[in-house]
């Protein structure tokens, strides 16, 4: 049996629920190969960091950071705005626009649309006997 109780560690975390977590994430962390700061007596992992939380030989609040980083599903990136991203896209310049504000791609006879949809405008009169699905 463990030689440590819970009421040795709830003096050091009043929460039991957060002794709990603390203390599992400390054991995730000895067994992750983390120097243990007592003498292991032969104790398991979480044996070990209740102990270790009892004797306050750890530092709870970089164990508090790594509980909340180990569960965050969501990992905010800085990521450049709008604003930003234009001056890294360069400007596409793909032909002469035609009358129909469309721009011509050359010699296959594929045109660009304004929303940059290519599209056969030989082809095009061809499609009103397709059914496409719509209701």
């Amino acid at each position: 049996m463990a030689r440590v109780t819970v009421e040795d560690c709830v003096l050091r975390i009043p929460n039991r629920f957060e002794l709990v977590l603390i203390a599992g994430q400390r054991g995730r962390d000895i067994s992750a190969g983390a120097r243990i700061t007592i003498d292991r007596d032969n104790d398991k992992n979480p044996v070990v960091a209740l102990r270790e939380i009892a004797d306050e030989t750890v530092p709870l609040d970089a164990l508090r950071n790594a509980l909340i980083q180990g569960l965050q599903k969501h990992v905010e990136v800085d990521e450049p705005e709008e604003d930003e991203m234009d001056t890294f896209v360069p400007e596409r310049d793909l032909g002469f626009e035609n009358i129909a504000g469309e721009e011509d791609l050359g010699d296959d006879g594929l045109t660009v649309s304004e929303d940059g949809v290519d599209f056969d405008a030989d082809a095009a009169g061809d499609l009103g006997d397709i059914d496409v699905g719509e209701e």
